[in-house]
């Protein structure tokens, strides 16, 4: 007789001698809706409109802003093409894939693609994070020290910063993912519509406390390092507006920062919510909905709160209607003109 031979299935787990509760490179499924199976199509059509509006609205802030050189070469505009661009990386990075799984009927994500989406999801938000601090110190020296703003806030010094931003945020993610891929996993359902850092540490095995003090020190520094940059550049605008004489002068000042502040407070009294907790006190039904105001809600309103309040978009967007307009008009004459020829 032949010995019997042992066939491994890939993705299979191990064998009950090495611990059939843990594996380490298992494919897991992302039951992020689950809950509500009744309710899938509705999600579907409901996430995918909120998607289009994102990539729409983002995309018309950097077209606007890379179209017209005025805006381009302000600071504020040149930061907020970039946090648009950072928000259309973030929603596709995650929407996506939850889009396809509803639509198919699947839930499955295979364990590589999952540590990728978290390398991009965790190198894409810091990097709104920085944005949003840069966007802070622009408004300040735009009001508190407007004779050294054009040497301070130059076009070389704000490439710098976006250039820092996104080094910083990619190592940041870099770590994480790195240490991620370290543990062995005891589950494979992600309690989420994606796979982020708190619901992967969740169903980890293996030794997770440098994993958490890494989510609560250097997290903290980032996220709450830059809030803290924030508050300290709105107390100084604050500040310096109380000491302008005219009313008219201090509603002026504080309109300059008001669609920042807007994005702030969203951004941040989300994105608190979802990272500074324990992993005991975790809850994942709370989270994926702190994480889609965060991720899906929150970049989509960037359209409304950067054009509908800023009178600098509003006029960027008429003349590019007029532009188009005259293009089309332009074109229908003459196409009118070489029919009249031709009869």
């Amino acid at each position: 007789h032949r010995p019997a031979q042992l066939t491994l299935l890939p993705h299979s787990f191990p064998s009950r001698a090495m611990d059939e509760n843990q594996t380490k490179h298992p494919d897991f499924l992302l039951l992020g809706l689950a809950s509500w199976p009744e309710h899938e199509h509705l999600f579907l059509a409901l996430f995918f409109t909120l998607y289009l509006l994102n990539m729409l609205g983002n995309l018309l802030i950097i077209l606007l802003i890379c179209s017209n050189g005025q805006l381009l070469h302000a600071p504020m505009y040149f930061f907020l093409s970039h946090f648009s661009f950072m928000d259309i990386s973030v929603t596709s990075t995650t929407i996506p894939k939850m889009l396809h799984n509803l639509y198919m009927g699947r839930k499955n994500i295979t364990y590589a693609s999952c540590l990728a989406q978290m390398y991009f999801f965790m190198a894409f938000d810091p990097t709104k994070n920085f944005l949003l601090g840069a966007m802070a110190l622009d408004c300040c020296m735009a009001i508190c020290q407007p004779l050294h703003y054009p040497v301070v806030m130059s076009p070389t010094r704000c490439h710098i910063m976006v250039s820092i931003a996104w080094l910083l945020a990619h190592l940041h993610s870099l770590m994480h993912t790195v240490l991620m891929s370290q543990q062995s996993f005891c589950d494979q359902d992600i309690h989420h519509f994606f796979c982020d850092s708190q619901p992967l540490l969740v169903m980890a095995c293996s030794e997770k406390h440098l994993n958490e003090m890494l989510n609560f020190f250097e997290g903290g520094i980032i996220i709450i390092g830059n809030f803290l940059l924030i508050l300290v550049s709105y107390a100084l605008i604050v500040h310096a507006v109380l000491w302008v004489p005219s009313a008219q002068g201090q509603g002026k000042a504080f309109q300059t920062c008001a669609s920042h502040l807007i994005v702030v407070t969203l951004f941040y009294g989300t994105a608190i919510g979802v990272y500074f907790q324990s992993l005991s006190t975790y809850s994942g039904d709370k989270d994926k909905v702190a994480t889609v105001m965060y991720t899906v809600v929150t970049p989509m309103l960037n359209l409304f709160i950067y054009s509908l309040r800023n009178a600098d978009m509003k006029a960027a967007l008429h003349r590019s209607l007029a532009k188009l307009r005259n293009i089309i008009y332009s074109h229908s004459s003459a196409t009118s003109t070489l029919g009249g020829t031709v009869l």
